[in-house]
């Protein structure tokens, strides 16, 4: 960390409106203004990139937190293309030549250097990325469940979203997979409040998985959160535990002055309860644990490379202690057979290699066990787990190599190693209250347990539980700002598809287009340069664009001023040439041609685990074809489609596949079976 840094700002007011600076252009020009007005250049790089250091003091806690900000130039990164635009539905955005990473370290982190995990790394308070159009994501939000002494959910919310209207970003997206005590909290606020935890900042439904529409998820939404009490406890008469069940109901009913009628209602009221209590005990309410990580892209979770010198006694865990208290749809059987596999893959190199480098790279490890395991989700989500744990006689340790800065995954004898860590395991939370009333978070858990996972026995409850567990995505869009009085015209322009060939990039749908901002009495020639110039700063394959004609205004001349001919806050349209077409950068989604084309309806990667036909190497749902997710996926898979296409129906129960079966077993797939349900 740089010292003598004469910024410093308080916590709770930066960027508020005019503190400490007013950004008024787009977030490309804004981010740099920034970085110049309000942060210092740090001494160090993280893999070659600038690193700025913004020092935020927070007064009731007597603590000066480092605010970082990481310029990731594209072109010369390992990590071209976003995983987290695909899984937002954005693949067919044309590729950013600049990324911004917005980064708090964990606590233990503030004092000491960023490392070249620094984008891997899950324990960041803070870590949001935003694309130079002004598109981003919120990757990680770590609060005091999450860690932090210092810190709860909801200031580092508050921060973020200051952070965001201030640049003026655009759309920034989430995904919701946080839980606490056990329960999903996207289930437990959607039920409450009609929105989840992050609604409360204006993040809205993107999208679901498994081909879920909005009209599904807000249909969902209201058919739990209107389920009456009286019914509830009628219905709870000849099930187990309902003594409890109706007590915890007439409790919270006495407490309340207003009458409790539906689920939303008992809900809402117990969290306002829980939430007056946790604020007598102590002044920072705890905020989730929110962590954004896709099942197919899965971020590795590197180990901080802490100073020589600084470095800590490194304490070793068992790889069956930690299998066993992830939150894993794979059962912990499956995550140790992988990470045997894994270890066996690093020792046959070790073997093979007497000199030099005998750890493997991530994509290396993985390649090794795609030989024995083909759900290639799984693979991730062990590697990312694999760091300083116990497996058979070794330890496997993950770190970059300093040679060729990649990151890599080593074994060594336990013999040579520290002695492990002792762990205790938690006992599991159990499900029933004692003494109903007396503390909120056990009375919420057990009506999450009883009236939302086992009480929805009903096709259409158990559905509409479904849906909303598997609706993740979630995004907030700031709206177009064009002030009247401003001495500036402002337009959102955007290529034409019949420009040079554009046809072939866009295929996958139109990109946004881009803010552009002139001043009151310019020409339409000085908006074409104007155009050409934020498109060239923006998009990799821009660099060369020339702008040729603006659609509406192609019998104008260039001299002409655009005041009374065009109206600032419109969408343009321009043509050009010179773009560079041949480029690998053309689209988030990358330059592989792949194509879903799922029963339920996915016509794009939603981030959960998928499968390919070996014949038509269409993409689809694992879950939809019938495999489950404790399940291994076939090494051959053939689709319902292609089996119909290869034999007669009456012939088809003749061909043999395993045990596995295909997608013509006609298992229906549980997110559309009976979606008309809920329309």
């Amino acid at each position: 960390m740089k010292k003598g840094v004469s910024n410093f700002y308080e916590f709770h007011s930066f960027l508020d409106p005019g503190c400490p600076i007013t950004p008024m252009g787009p977030f490309r020009d804004n981010i740099r203004y920034f970085l110049q007005e309000c942060a210092e250049v740090e001494e160090y790089t993280v893999e070659g990139m600038p690193i700025w250091c913004t020092f935020l003091i927070h007064k009731s806690k007597g603590v000066l937190i480092p605010l970082y900000t990481i310029e990731e130039n594209v072109k010369s990164s390992v990590r071209t293309f976003c995983d987290h635009c695909r899984c937002a539905g954005w693949s067919h955005h044309l590729v950013s030549k600049r990324k911004y990473h917005l980064i708090i370290p964990a606590d233990s982190e503030w004092k000491n250097h960023l490392d070249d995990g620094v984008f891997d790394d899950q324990t960041h308070i803070l870590h949001g990325l935003i694309h130079s159009n002004g598109f981003g994501h919120l990757i990680s939000l770590n609060g005091i469940e999450g860690g932090s002494k210092y810190l709860c959910g909801r200031e580092v919310m508050d921060l973020w979203d200051r952070i965001c209207t201030s640049f003026q970003a655009r759309k920034i997206t989430v995904e919701d997979v946080s839980r606490k005590h056990m329960m999903d909290l996207r289930l437990l606020y959607g039920v409450a409040y009609g929105h989840t935890w992050f609604g409360r900042w204006g993040y809205k439904f993107s999208h679901g998985s498994f081909g879920i529409m909005e009209h599904h998820y807000e249909k969902a939404i209201e058919m739990l959160s209107s389920i009456e009490l009286d019914q509830v406890i009628d219905d709870f008469r000849y099930i187990r535990r309902s003594n409890v069940m109706k007590q915890v109901i007439v409790c919270y009913r006495g407490l309340s002055n207003t009458p409790l009628i539906t689920v939303r209602d008992l809900f809402r009221f117990i969290l306002a309860v829980k939430s007056c209590n946790s604020v007598k005990e102590k002044p920072n309410v705890a905020a989730p644990v929110v962590r954004a990580c896709s099942s197919r892209y899965l971020m590795r979770n590197a180990a901080p490379n802490k100073s020589v010198g600084k470095e800590k006694s490194v304490r070793y865990r068992k790889f069956s202690n930690v299998a066993a208290s992830l939150d894993s749809r794979w059962p912990v059987r499956r995550l140790e057979f992988t990470a045997d596999v894994i270890v066996e893959a690093l020792r046959e190199k070790r073997e093979a290699i007497r000199f030099g480098s005998c750890g493997m790279s991530r994509q290396e490890a993985r390649d090794a066990a795609r030989l024995h395991i083909g759900d290639t989700g799984l693979i991730d989500y062990v590697l990312k787990s694999m760091n300083n744990v116990i497996i058979g006689g070794y330890v496997v340790r993950r770190a970059v190599n300093r040679a060729t800065r990649v990151l890599e995954y080593t074994i060594q004898e336990l013999r040579n190693c520290d002695q492990p860590e002792q762990e205790k395991l938690p006992e599991p939370f159990q499900d029933y209250v004692v003494n109903p009333g007396a503390d909120a978070y056990t009375d919420v858990l057990c009506l999450y347990n009883n009236l939302l996972l086992s009480f929805a026995e009903s096709d259409e409850l158990s559905l509409a539980v479904r849906i909303v567990s598997d609706s993740k995505q979630f995004l907030k869009e700031w709206p177009f700002r064009d002030d009247p009085d401003d001495s500036l015209l402002r337009f959102i322009c955007c290529i034409l598809p019949n420009s040079n060939g554009l046809e072939a990039v866009f295929s996958k749908g139109y990109p946004p287009g881009e803010v552009v901002e002139v001043p009151l009495h310019s020409t339409i020639g000085d908006l074409k340069i104007a155009v050409e110039s934020a498109m060239r700063d923006t998009y990799c394959i821009m660099d060369n664009l020339m702008i040729t004609d603006i659609a509406g205004m192609e019998q104008l001349e260039d001299y002409e001023v655009l005041f009374g001919i065009v109206q600032s806050g419109s969408e343009l349209w321009v043509r050009g040439f010179g773009l560079d077409l041949d480029s690998e950068l053309k689209n988030e989604g990358g330059s592989d041609n792949w194509t879903v084309n799922c029963r339920c309806g996915a016509r794009d990667d939603d981030g959960e685990r998928m499968v390919s036909c070996d014949i038509c190497e269409i993409w689809q749902h694992t879950r939809c074809c019938g495999i489950e997710d404790s399940e291994v996926v076939p090494p051959l898979f053939v689709c319902e489609a292609c089996c119909t296409s290869l034999a007669p129906p009456r012939a088809q129960n003749s061909f043999e596949f395993g045990h596995y079966g295909t997608a013509a077993a006609l298992v229906p797939c549980a997110s559309h079976f009976g979606m008309d349900l809920i329309y």
